[in-house]
């Protein structure tokens, strides 16, 4: 019991460090009297990098035990696990599309602030952009939204739910301007739903990691196929 109240109290821990490092990191400016909108672009972006990074040693620290576990069992049955799971990343992505073709029949031409967010700034830094969603994200929102909720709730439905619904609530909040906007929590759900299937089966943090790298690779492949060719 005591093992389990501990697991619990990390995930949360781990959970209310990442929502107070979002929400709070342009405090350290507001501190310094420091005004945002006179710094560049791209020394913005920097800094949001940092951040980013820093959360992730910090989470693994706190992690470093299972996640040393995980890689022992990883480079045992990569193989296993390759071959097992990869099918699931096509079904997050098939039921993407078909969410998303729904949304756009109901409302033609309309986009998730968040994707408009991602393909602006892509346009502007690619290589920031890139890092950001293709490197740094899969290991930070797996590490929040799949390994915390796991240790926060041991009914694997619970856990697959409110896993995968915060994960698209995350995604769609801070960017949505119209009520319509927060309809694309569903597309955006779909894929944490199935990383948090897939960990509940793998028991390995890395599955999802690994789907969710090839998940915002593949993307950020189009996109960048796109931008050159349009």
């Amino acid at each position: 019991m005591k093992e389990n109240n501990k697991k619990t109290l990390t995930g949360i821990g781990v959970f209310l460090l990442y929502f107070f490092v979002s929400q709070f990191q342009g405090l350290p400016f507001w501190i310094l009297n420091i005004d945002t909108a006179a710094i560049p672009e791209v020394l913005k972006a920097i800094y949001v990098c940092a951040v980013q990074i820093l959360l992730v040693i910090s989470i693994i620290y706190i992690y470093r035990q299972d996640i040393k576990n995980n890689l022992e069992d990883l480079k045992k049955n990569h193989q296993t696990y390759f071959k097992k799971y990869l099918k699931y990343w096509f079904l997050a992505l098939g039921l993407m599309m078909v969410a998303n073709s729904i949304i756009l029949i109901s409302e033609p031409n309309s986009i998730a602030g968040n994707e408009e967010a991602v393909r602006e700034m892509f346009n502007s830094m690619p290589i920031y952009t890139f890092i950001s969603a293709v490197i740094i994200a899969p290991f930070l929102e797996e590490l929040v939204f799949r390994k915390s909720f796991r240790d926060m709730f041991s009914n694997n439905l619970l856990f697959i739910i409110l896993s995968g619904l915060t994960f698209g609530a995350f995604h769609v909040i801070g960017s949505f301007e119209t009520l319509f906007d927060l309809i694309y929590i569903i597309p955006y759900s779909i894929p944490g739903f199935v990383f948090a299937y897939t960990l509940s089966k793998s028991k390995n943090i890395f599955v999802p990691i690994g789907l969710h790298f090839l998940h915002n690779g593949i993307l950020m492949a189009l996109q960048t196929f796109l931008m050159l060719f349009s």
